[in-house]
Formats: C-alpha cells, sequence, structure tokens
C-alpha cells in the first residue's frame, strides 16, 4: 500500500522516488548513532529504541555476517575448504563468534587441523580463554571437532 505509486493532484512518485527522498531526509547510518532526539538510530531512520529489528532482520544480518565472515576465513585460512562440513562449520562458528584474526592465534589447533588430528585440535579449542568465556559452545563446537558429526 504504502510503495505503490500514486496519483495525487496530477503528480506521480514511485516507490523509488518515495525511497529516495527518504534517504536524502534520513540518510545512511551503516553504524548506530543517537539521532536528535536521543533515540539510537541506524540505517535509514531505524529506531532502534522504539522498534529495534525483526527475526527476518535479524537472520539477513547474521547471514551477511556469516558471508563475510566465511570469505575472510577462506583467506587466512586456506585448509578450510578442504574439511568436511561439520568441522569447516565449526571453524566457521568460532570465527563469527571471535573474529579470524582472533581465531588466527590459536597456532597449536591450526596445526593439528592440518594434520587431521581431530582429538589434538579439540583439546586446544578448550584449552583457551574462549573456552572459559563461551563455555557449553566451546564444549559443543570441541566435540565436533573431535567426532566430525552434528547431534544436536
Amino acid at each position: 500500500m504504502l510503495l505503490g505509486a500514486y496519483l495525487l493532484a496530477g503528480s506521480l512518485m514511485t516507490p523509488a522516488q518515495f525511497e529516495e527522498m527518504l534517504i536524502r531526509h534520513e540518510g545512511v547510518a551503516l553504524t548506530p548513532y543517537y539521532c536528535s532526539s536521543g533515540a539510537l538510530t541506524i540505517g535509514v531512520g531505524r529506531n532502534l529504541d522504539a522498534h529495534g529489528i525483526s527475526v527476518r532482520e535479524a537472520k539477513q544480518l547474521m547471514r551477511n555476517d556469516v558471508q563475510r565472515t566465511e570469505a575472510e576465513l577462506k583467506r587466512a585460512f586456506p585448509v578450510v575448504s578442504r574439511l568436511d562440513s561439520v568441522r569447516y562449520y565449526v571453524l566457521l562458528n568460532m570465527a563469527y563468534n571471535m573474529g579470524v584474526p582472533k581465531l588466527g592465534t590459536f597456532h597449536e589447533m591450526w596445526n593439528a587441523v592440518e594434520k587431521q588430528d581431530w582429538s589434538r585440535a579439540a583439546d586446544e579449542m578448550l584449552d583457551s580463554r574462549w573456552a572459559v568465556q563461551v563455555k557449553g559452545r566451546a564444549t559443543e563446537l570441541a566435540e565436533m571437532m573431535r567426532f566430525g558429526s552434528y547431534t544436536y
């Protein structure tokens, strides 16, 4: 309804023109900021305090972040492309959580992954500050690394 084309007083405005107008008026903020009324805002005037985001939007943001993280992980550690899907997703999960640079500091884990020494890789995952911080997540991912199966 809102984004349909309307003819009023002899002029036509298309949905694309309306979007351009909103962007011109609101601007586009790719990081959160506080607007003039004090509301936490992002995007094209999205008032996060009043509206937050929908589950659909959250999942789309996650998919975008996964895609970016996946590309970064493959560039930094080409070995991941040779792994079975379970172990690949374990490492992608870790990269998503802590970032690829931090995951790169798990030197002994990466050495074990290169050698397909899954038990040692899992042990190295658990022998970290990250494991203490994320608790059950680390335990689950380490077991997936160790056995190459997802059973949850």
